[in-house]
């Protein structure tokens, strides 16, 4: 604790690491527990009772928050002719082929989302070490692959995030930020956690949501009831 500094200690008084909360109550802790000067991102930790080794165990997934994240996507798609057009109109912020290529070839980086048409991905699959290092890779899964570029566009701006399983069989995503409504966080926490129980694998036996924690960019996390969600 004494690592944090004390605006996190202090916060973390408001918060007991050993109990569990109902959802609105964790909400309202981690809300008061956010001190700092900017609009923190309230994050949701989902420990699953899945094995991440093994491949028919593995949980990836897109989602739509309804309230979207709080945060300004900037969305590149790679795509020509018509495609490049209607990426464009839909509210891409960068459009192009080869000339964005080179350009993150060279390192430039300016953008959160990458999309891009199934016949563009000869060619972005040589940025495959670069963009997969980062977790910008298109990949069909997630819906970024695909003709249908104006709808991914507006899904992505809307607040469609990517969700996967890390190492230790956890889901980690943002669902808003701390100057949303307790409303807009449970909403948004709810459609996650709705997208985690569809996504479960087959081979999944025992207890599924095993653990369900809450927490701001720089506050303590709060433990929520995972029984509510099962």
């Amino acid at each position: 604790m004494a690592n944090h500094g004390k605006k996190y200690a202090e916060a973390a008084k408001l918060i007991d690491r050993d109990a569990t909360y109902e959802t609105m109550e964790a909400i309202d802790l981690v809300k008061k527990a956010a001190t700092a000067k900017f609009d923190e991102t309230v994050e949701a930790a989902v420990r699953l009772g899945v094995d991440p080794r093994k491949q028919d165990q593995n949980v990836r997934g897109v989602v739509v928050l309804p309230h979207g994240t709080g945060k300004t996507v900037r969305v590149l798609v790679f795509a020509k002719g018509d495609k490049a057009k209607e990426a464009e109109a839909a509210g891409a912020d960068y459009v192009g082929d080869s000339d964005l290529i080179n350009k993150i070839q060279q390192g430039w980086f300016e953008f959160d989302v990458c999309v891009a048409t199934p016949d563009m991905m000869s060619e972005v699959g040589k940025l495959g070490r670069i963009l997969g290092g980062k977790g910008l890779m298109p990949n069909p899964k997630a819906g970024t692959v695909t003709f249908d570029v104006s709808k991914a566009v507006q899904e992505i701006k809307a607040g469609k995030i990517e969700y996967r399983l890390d190492k230790a069989g956890q889901i980690h995503a943002p669902i808003g930020k701390v100057s949303f409504s307790a409303e807009q966080l449970n909403d948004n926490l709810k459609a996650l956690i709705d997208a985690l129980n569809r996504a479960k694998p087959a081979a999944s036996k025992g207890v599924y949501l095993k653990n369900i924690s809450i927490s701001s960019t720089m506050g303590p996390g709060a433990r929520l009831n995972a029984a509510n969600y099962r």
